[in-house]
């Protein structure tokens, strides 16, 4: 008999970061709960609930809009205190509580109250959680862990749904139904909890004198640009229940449904690895732009789409979209900011959640007047978002794999090398010994003091943390001159002049 797989094993299958795999089967095991609620979630409210099209928009804009108003703060939070275990486990534990709120809602006010509290935890969970994860890969392979754990996210969304469809193709498509498939729901959640426990923390840097107008301030000016063109195009991202409600009137029924949200989710789980590779090798830049790119196209094909196969390639491609939105982003902000991660992807998802309701309102509203005009206002608002990133160009001067613009351990990049405050006096004496090496050249500079000056030049002790400049070699005992330097090769070559550090401090005193 086989010994089981250790996840050590499993990770050095996937080249990924074995948290980076436990983080993921946490996530799965919360898709897989959430998917099967949210997979029939807009039917459940629409037809057993009786809710019109304008309140479901209504109620995704404002869930949408609780999730991105903890994200901010949670991202702060978490680098304030260098934490991001606690605020992962707090924002798991939101979405379970509102599980548990399902179960008890017995009113629309009470199926709202759940949607709102849901996102709560995922608000709060993503920023710290995804701080956590860029924490757990190197910039080379950054965009792919991101694509295996949201392939791993992703795959409980695959399940949830196809679950669901048992569940209604074997129990009917009742009222009764829908509760045996909340209560089963709710297992998943807890199991999740109970795994994230046992996952080791991966503290960041801690800023705690900070303020959030502080860590605003010194967010990096590629992510401040990087939020204009996704704020436009977060005015097209309106609630994938609508595409539910189009694939309804196109002839899905309703366990249909169910079935063509497990082909997107399993379009996600195929593209997201693979799309993760790409963005480590072309950048993601690139990638972000392509994800606009099919998001317009998706858009269009859904204000024309009249037959059920059309509507099935848009979904896939909505999946193919949705891999580039959910991981790729997130890494591509990882890339852009270096030091608060947390507080830019949580600023990210508030800046973009606080549009989702207007988004939602607006085709809500659309859709009243025609189901296509909605989507061809989408289809015009992902073009202005892809012209302001070409535009703006955030991120684009660096290719993957190399270091963005921005702040490196703590100074920026090109500013001057980091100086100690107080300097003794060997320290003053070297470095005038330091410029009068210069002046009579490198040729006649110990290799020492020439390795030491190369360093002063590129400015690596400032990386590398501040040491005094090795001493010049002294004359050994009973010998006259200095010892050879060694960078006189033969006998023939002139004799260099004689000086050390105390007669470079005499002679620039007597100057």
């Amino acid at each position: 008999m086989k010994n089981p797989v250790s996840t050590d094993e499993m990770a050095s299958r996937f080249d990924v970061h074995p948290d980076v795999l436990k983080l993921g089967l946490v996530s799965f095991l919360t898709d897989l709960s959430s998917e099967m609620i949210f997979s029939v979630f807009a039917i459940f409210f629409t037809t057993i609930a009786g809710a019109s099209a304008a309140l479901l928009g209504m109620i995704e804009g404002l869930a949408d809009l609780s999730a991105s108003s903890l994200n901010y703060f949670a991202g702060w939070l978490s680098d304030r205190s260098g934490r991001r275990k606690v605020f992962a486990l707090a924002g798991y534990g939101f979405s379970t509580l509102a599980k548990i709120i399902l179960l008890a809602a017995t009113t629309l006010a009470g199926l709202g109250v759940f949607r709102v509290v849901e996102r709560l935890g995922k608000g709060f969970r993503g920023p710290p959680r995804d701080a956590w994860l860029s924490a757990l890969a190197d910039q080379e392979r950054r965009g792919y862990s991101f694509g295996v754990h949201k392939a791993l996210d992703k795959a409980g969304a695959v399940a949830g749904p196809l679950a669901a469809y048992a569940l209604l193709s074997w129990l009917g498509e009742g009222a009764r139904t829908f509760r045996i498939l909340f209560w089963i729901a709710l297992v998943p959640a807890l199991l999740s909890i109970v795994v994230l426990c046992f996952i080791t923390d991966q503290p960041g840097v801690r800023h705690g004198r900070e303020n959030m107008l502080d860590t605003w301030e010194t967010l990096s000016p590629d992510f401040k640009r990087y939020l204009v063109p996704a704020g436009i195009f977060s005015l097209a991202y309106f609630s994938f229940g609508f595409l539910l409600l189009r694939a309804h009137g196109t002839g899905f029924s309703v366990k249909d449904i169910v079935l063509l949200y497990a082909l997107f989710n399993l379009s996600f789980v195929v593209a997201s690895p693979l799309i993760g590779r790409l963005g480590d090798s072309v950048g993601r830049a690139r990638i972000i732009m392509l994800g606009y790119l099919i998001y317009l196209l998706m858009s269009l094909g859904f204000a024309f789409a009249t037959r059920q196969w059309q509507t099935m390639v848009l979904f896939v491609l909505y999946g193919v979209f949705f891999a580039i939105d959910e991981a790729q982003s997130k890494a591509f902000i990882a890339d852009i900011e270096l030091e608060r991660r947390a507080s830019a992807i949580g600023l990210y998802n508030f800046v973009t959640g606080l549009l989702y309701l207007p988004a939602s309102l607006i085709a809500g509203a659309l859709w009243r007047l025609h189901p296509a005009s909605a989507f061809l206002a989408a289809a015009c608002l992902a073009l202005a978002a892809l012209i302001a990133f070409a535009f703006l160009r955030p991120g684009q001067r660096q290719r993957a794999g190399t270091l963005p613009p921005g702040r490196l351990n703590g100074r920026a990049r090109g500013s001057p090398p980091l100086q100690p405050r107080v300097r003794s006096l060997d320290t003053l004496g070297n470095s005038t010994s330091r410029s009068l090496a210069d002046r009579i050249g490198s040729r006649w500079a110990p290799s020492a003091l020439r390795s030491r000056t190369q360093a002063h030049r590129t400015g690596e002790h400032a990386i590398a943390g501040w040491s005094p400049p090795p001493r010049l070699p002294q004359p050994a005992a009973g010998v006259s001159k200095p010892v050879a330097i060694s960078s006189i090769s033969s006998s023939t070559s002139p004799a260099p002049p004689a000086w050390s550090a105390t007669s470079a401090r005499r002679r620039t005193a007597d100057a």
